[in-house]
């Protein structure tokens, strides 16, 4: 099944202190049931981890591409 996704996020795009921010605020306007989609250029396991911290239970995290240049993720809000 493809997912559709409410947002993609290229995440390079932001100035370092306004990726966490950025990526938070688009989750939160998420309805349930709805995914995001976010790119980098590295893997974004620490946002995983401030996801668990700051919104659990909440989210789902799937890897869709894993580098070694460009990582994508689907993060779906339950």
């Amino acid at each position: 099944m493809m997912q559709t996704f409410a947002t993609i996020i290229n995440v390079p795009d932001y100035a370092p202190r306004e990726k966490h921010i950025t990526i938070f605020r688009a989750f939160d306007e998420l309805k349930s049931g709805e995914f995001m989609q976010i790119v980098n250029d590295h893997d974004p396991r620490p946002l995983s981890y401030q996801f668990q911290m700051e919104r659990p239970e909440q989210f789902s995290w799937e890897y869709l591409e894993e580098g070694p240049e460009t990582w994508k993720v689907s993060i779906g809000k339950k």
